[in-house]
């Protein structure tokens, strides 16, 4: 998918983290960055006189546009040759962000809205989501935590390649990375890892000096992220974590 990158923003110093992974995998990807604020809004909170359907008569174009412009100014510094765009869209945050990510090529979060936001995005999301957290180590590994995903596979193929990085496979049974993306992806080294437990602290300690660990999304009403481990990673890990939807490819 050649749709823009999308991030959450809302004026948080952690949103801000996000904006800079996304104006960097946006550059990266050759994409557009696209800057999205949700706007909850509620006709209990209008002043007097002012038609609830009018975000401008209660004074909020000036409180919305603050947080996006300096989400801008961040992008710009860091990849100024990118193509920034910058929405405000009514409706609760996670509703939001599922509709941007069905035309998107990635979706951003940063890591303190994980909780709130991952199962949802990943259960309905349309392209893999990036919770931005800790540190990507610059010349750390991609480390790839669910090698019976396809999905989740190519994707951390793809990024080992395009990130000139050595991809680490864990494996909680005796099983090699696919062959068939060895053979697509020539030039990524494989690291094979068994893991005798696949714990949630054994994938936070897998994270601990990666750029960037995927895992695959589930797709179940009642527990859309990756089981118990996958979402101790998700809150925990010590870089960013991309989920990957089953669909994608």
């Amino acid at each position: 998918m050649n749709g823009p990158v999308v991030v959450g923003v809302d004026g948080s110093w952690a949103s801000l983290a996000a904006v800079q992974t996304a104006a960097l995998e946006a550059e990266r990807r050759g994409t557009g960055l696209r800057l999205a604020h949700a706007l909850a809004w509620s006709s209990a909170h209008v002043p007097a006189g002012v038609p609830p359907w009018d975000p401008d008569g209660a004074g909020l174009r000036d409180l919305v546009g603050r947080p996006l412009d300096e989400a801008e100014r961040w992008a710009r510094k860091i990849a100024p040759e990118v193509t920034v765009a910058c929405d405000v869209l009514m409706g609760e945050p996670g509703s939001v962000l599922e509709t941007e990510s069905r035309t998107a090529s990635l979706t951003v979060v940063a890591g303190r809205r994980a909780s709130g936001l991952a199962g949802r995005l990943t259960g309905r999301g349309r392209c893999p989501l990036l919770v931005v957290r800790g540190r990507a180590h610059r010349h750390g590994c991609v480390v790839l935590a669910d090698a019976a995903s396809s999905a989740a596979a190519d994707f951390a193929f793809a990024e080992a390649e395009a990130r000139n990085a050595d991809l680490v496979v864990l494996h909680a049974r005796a099983l090699g990375a696919p062959a068939g993306l060895r053979k697509k992806y020539p030039g990524v080294t494989v690291h094979d890892r068994r893991l005798r437990r696949r714990t949630g602290r054994a994938l936070v300690e897998a994270s601990d000096g990666a750029q960037l660990v995927v895992i695959a999304a589930r797709h179940r009403a009642a527990e859309l992220l990756p089981g118990s481990a996958g979402r101790a990673l998700v809150n925990g890990a010590h870089c960013p974590v991309a989920v990957v939807p089953a669909e994608q490819a």
